[in-house]
């Protein structure tokens, strides 16, 4: 990029020293006899009050490399094959263990990306925080715990002086993110190493997210090394821009330039994969196959020695709308807004008020019983497959289960099926005798889709289904849902927080919040020209 493009924060970046240096960097795993290499002659330099974005799939070494900076990868399987880790004049790779714990959490940060995962689900948030200033600076149990609250307060939680005293299962999602922010930056470290940090949150917390991060590093003069998948916070965060393949780094450069004129096709790839395109043409005279009127879901909650109902937790109220056969509605918004919880009532998973038809058939106060025949027509595919796929069954045991429940056909017949279901997922059938671990993120993903399509479903309701997945293997997974849908008329209800793939998989959206709906209309019309302050903020952030 040409000096006089350049701008002023990147002009005094380039200024500044280097904190880190990668140089080299080849690191594999395995035992003695059969080390396998996953990242190859990995150089990178962070300077000083920078942001480099390292990007790539999942697999392509992002988080290997991140994790080889402080020293973090499993001993004994993990082999640093050759190359060195500087950092500010310390070989970190010679470095003793006293002499990294001096370093990590103190001089060099770092946020993960599952909080639920890095903080300890037995102690208060309070309690952790107190623990990294008391192992770092030394500092008495009062002055550790103030410092504790003045961070909580930096990092935007609210009433810090009762959240400190918060279990980590206690907060939400966006506020676990934020602890380990305050986790990370306590000590004011030279360095972050922040791991996909906002992939899990709505795209309005991931803002929010983002501009604390720039806020707090402006403040701090850190440098930043950000690890994501998605191209679009990328754009938003990064100074620089390094993408891995299949443990390489194929470019490194300034991160207009890379969006702009990239050089590698990987990197084409990339920036080519946002959801495009519009929904699948749908008769627009088809029949209602689901309508919803006045639902409701409240949560009681009880209280006192004879735990009456004092109060509840208004998840859904006053839900209504019409979906037509083979049309798609999304429904979007934040976490907690009602939209996972509107899904699992109309599946009947949840108890819940008001109407449900399904074909004109009213499905609220039918008995398990006579819920069955529903069951099969119903399907839901879940986020993460990994979770939703039992560990312990073949990909044919997964995928033939729900024909064993519902039908009564023979051996031979399931599998004749469960062959076909995976043929039009896109997967090799042979494989059909592993178990789910053996599969990557999206090829599992296609597994969950091939358990439901199996059954010959009318409606499926699509759970966050893409939220987890890397952009590339994303769109992957719309197409494939576009020509299922296409093909056998299928009916979507996708929930989801990413506006950008309900545009291209929708007809209708449904915006959620608090539990109702803000706004819902045509979904070209609505994200083109939105009514509600909450809508325009959604759109404005995709």
């Amino acid at each position: 990029m040409p000096e006089s493009q350049l701008t002023p924060q990147s002009e005094q970046i380039n200024e500044s020293k280097t904190v880190l240096t990668i140089d080299s960097l080849s690191i594999g795993f395995g035992r003695k006899k059969s080390i396998e290499p996953v990242t190859h002659n990995v150089s990178l330099t962070i300077k000083k009050g920078e942001t480099l974005a390292l990007v790539g799939e999942s697999g392509s070494g992002k988080s290997v490399t991140a994790n080889a900076i402080l020293k973090l990868l499993p001993k004994g399987s993990s082999h640093y094959l050759s190359g060195r880790i500087q950092f500010d004049n310390v070989d970190i790779l010679s470095c003793s263990e006293r002499q990294l714990r001096g370093i990590r959490g103190a001089r060099i940060g770092m946020i993960f990306q599952e909080p639920m995962v890095s903080l300890n689900p037995l102690h208060k948030v309070g309690r952790q925080l107190v623990e990294t200033v008391a192992i770092h600076r030394g500092l008495r149990q009062s002055k550790a715990e103030a410092l504790a609250i003045e961070w909580l307060k930096k990092v935007g939680i609210r009433a810090p002086e009762t959240k400190i005293n918060a279990y980590p299962h206690e907060l939400s999602g966006g506020e676990r993110q934020r602890v380990m922010i305050a986790m990370a930056l306590i000590n004011e470290p030279e360095l972050l190493i922040a791991d996909e940090p906002t992939t899990a949150l709505d795209v309005s917390v991931q803002a929010q997210i983002l501009d604390l991060l720039k806020q707090l590093q402006q403040e701090l003069g850190m440098a930043m090394l950000f690890i994501t998948h998605d191209l679009s916070i990328v754009r938003r965060i990064a100074d620089r821009v390094a993408v891995m393949q299949s443990g390489k780094l194929v470019e490194v450069g300034e991160c207009q330039q890379v969006f702009h004129q990239p050089v590698h096709d990987y990197t084409k790839l990339l920036i080519n994969s946002d959801p495009k395109g519009l929904p699948v043409n749908a008769d627009e005279n088809a029949q209602n196959i689901l309508t919803v009127d006045r639902l409701r879901v409240w949560f009681p909650i009880t209280g006192g020695v004879f735990k009456r109902v004092v109060s509840h937790v208004k998840a859904v109220t006053n839900m209504g709308f019409e979906l037509k056969q083979g049309h798609s509605i999304g429904l979007v918004g934040e976490s907690g807004s009602g939209k996972s919880t509107t899904g699992m009532a109309i599946l009947r998973l949840v108890n819940s008020e008001g109407s449900i038809s399904y074909q004109d058939q009213e499905l609220q106060g039918l008995d398990r019983k006579a819920m069955l025949p529903y069951r099969s027509k119903m399907q839901v595919v879940f986020q993460d497959p990994f979770s939703a796929l039992n560990p312990r069954m073949s990909v044919a045991q997964v995928i033939g289960e729900g024909l064993r429940v519902h039908t009564e056909m023979s051996e031979a017949q399931i599998d004749a099926e469960i062959v076909k279901a995976m043929q039009e997922v896109d997967l090799d059938p042979e494989t059909r005798h592993r178990y789910p671990n053996e599969f990557s993120g999206g090829q599992r993903q296609r597994i969950a889709i091939a358990r439901v399509l199996v059954l010959k479903p009318e409606f499926i309701l699509l759970d966050e289904p893409t939220s987890s997945l890397d952009r590339t293997v994303q769109a992957q997974i719309l197409t494939l849902l576009k020509s299922l849908q296409e093909k056998y008329k299928l009916t979507y209800l996708f929930i989801s927080h990413d506006l950008n793939v309900v545009r291209s998989l929708c007809h209708y959206t449904i915006v959620m919040r608090n539990g109702e709906i803000v706004e819902q209309g045509e979904t070209q019309r609505l994200f083109g020209q939105p009514t509600h302050e909450y809508t325009r903020e959604l759109v404005d952030l995709s």
